[in-house]
Formats: C-alpha cells, sequence, structure tokens
C-alpha cells in the first residue's frame, strides 16, 4: 500500500493576476488570509480573522499563478501577502518549494509580526528563507508605545527580525506608512532613517503616504475607524519624510 503525502492547505482571501507595486516587475499576489495586528490605517481589515479565505494546496495556488507567467518577463513573479502570510508558514514553504522548481521569483510581503527565535518558529522561517528571494518589509513605527497605540502590538520583535534579516544578507525592500499624527513627525522619521542606515541588506525604501481608499470596509464589517477625520499627507510631508530617511541612496532590486 502506498502512503500519500498529506498536503498542508493555505487560506487565500484573494489574489491579484497583475500586480505592479508589490516587488519587482509584474507579479501574481496573494492576500493570505489572517493577521494578528490591527492597524489603524489598513486598508484590508477583511483580512484579519484567521478563520475562512479560500483554501488552496501550494500546487493549487501555483497552477493558478502560472497561467500569468508570460506577463512577468524577466522581472517579476509572485508575492505572498496578507494580513500577514507568516502566519501560514508551512504552506508558503510548500508554495515557494514549486516556486523555485520552476525558475518564478517569489516575494513575501510581511510586517513581521509573528516573528520569534523560539521554535519551531524560527527553523521554519530559517526553511521558508532558502526558497525566498525578497522581503517586503513593513516598519510600521520605530517607536514601541508609538507601535503599540498604531497597531495594538510591541515593535521589540520585529526590530529583532529587521536585525536577523540584516545579519543572514536577505535581500529587504523596507516600507514605511506615513500617517499624520502618528507616525508623521521629525523625530520618529530620523530615528527610524538611522535604524534602518545600520542594516546592511535594505535595496530599497519606499515611503507609502497614508490614504483612505479601505475605509469602507470597515462600515460595511461594522469596525470602528479610528483614523477618523485624518486626511492624508501633504505632497510637501510626503518629500519631507523622503528627504529625512534618505530614499533616493535606496536604489532597488534590479540596479543593486
Amino acid at each position: 500500500m502506498v502512503e500519500t503525502r498529506r498536503q498542508t492547505i493555505g487560506y487565500v482571501h484573494s489574489t491579484e493576476s497583475f500586480g505592479s507595486v508589490d516587488g519587482p516587475g509584474i507579479r501574481f499576489i496573494s492576500f493570505m488570509q489572517g493577521c494578528r495586528m490591527r492597524c489603524e490605517f489598513c486598508h484590508n481589515p477583511d483580512t484579519w480573522k484567521i478563520t475562512g479565505g479560500q483554501a488552496y494546496t501550494a500546487q493549487e495556488l501555483f497552477d493558478e499563478a502560472k497561467q500569468y507567467r508570460a506577463f512577468w518577463g524577466n522581472n517579476g513573479g509572485v508575492t505572498v501577502s496578507g494580513g500577514e502570510p507568516l502566519l501560514q508558514m508551512d504552506f508558503l514553504i510548500e508554495y515557494f518549494k514549486i516556486c523555485k522548481a520552476n525558475g518564478v521569483h517569489t516575494t513575501i510581503d510581511t510586517c513581521g509580526q509573528p516573528f520569534t527565535y523560539q521554535e519551531p518558529f524560527f527553523s521554519k522561517f530559517n526553511q521558508l528563507l532558502q526558497y525566498t528571494d525578497l522581503l517586503l518589509f513593513d516598519l510600521k513605527h520605530i517607536d514601541n508605545e508609538g507601535h503599540i497605540h498604531l497597531t495594538g502590538h510591541p515593535n521589540s520583535n520585529i526590530i529583532d527580525l529587521a536585525n536577523y534579516l540584516s545579519e543572514i544578507g536577505q535581500d529587504v525592500w523596507i516600507r514605511h506608512v506615513l500617517v499624520p499624527t502618528r507616525t508623521d513627525y521629525d523625530e520618529y522619521l530620523y530615528r527610524l532613517s538611522d535604524f534602518v542606515a545600520g542594516l546592511k541588506n535594505v535595496l530599497k525604501f519606499e515611503v507609502l503616504p497614508y490614504h483612505k481608499m479601505g475605509v469602507y470596509k470597515y462600515t460595511a464589517l461594522g469596525y470602528k475607524y479610528k483614523l477618523e477625520g485624518i486626511e492624508p499627507p501633504s505632497v510637501e510631508r510626503v518629500e519631507n519624510a523622503k528627504k529625512i530617511l534618505k530614499v533616493d541612496q535606496y536604489t532597488g532590486y534590479l540596479n543593486k
């Protein structure tokens, strides 16, 4: 009797076939279901619940993604986002193994909140990195208290992750959402600039202006929107942040 290996199931909130802002080139993006963070500016609150989403095997998700491979060219590939994809790490390992066996560039978009040096997470995370080309690493707030206010969680383990990825030389793009009355203060921006400057693996630094495109979802879900009345940052404040964070010195994945 031949024993059949049980396949890991991943739960996907939704997919995007022609993503152009979540990694280099054109990408197939899987938004994984589930996130523990409660970022006040989140535009995907419908991904927060750990349960739900559409069930996939890794092969099924790859089979869906590869239909669009002709559009990726030499620079594109697949990105897993969320929600928080690291909550489904066993599935990601299987999915990325298939991707790399087929020569596909792999990217994870993560806030880093699940990171810990404890086992079994740490060993599994290192296994996943063997099949990961790039991380889009969202640094929500450099100040721990500010991070708790903004997301509901401290940032100490997220800082640990940033330092660890630097130590092992894992390519990352840093992303930072500029939110008036939350992160858009020069004091915080200078601290973030100094921290990122000390990392050895940052290929790109993106300032993402806060927007209100997901507000309607909060109403539909019956959630309170905590940034009610706060407008997106002005062009001048965005340029100020870019200057302080020295984003121009980070040339991007394809130009390193």
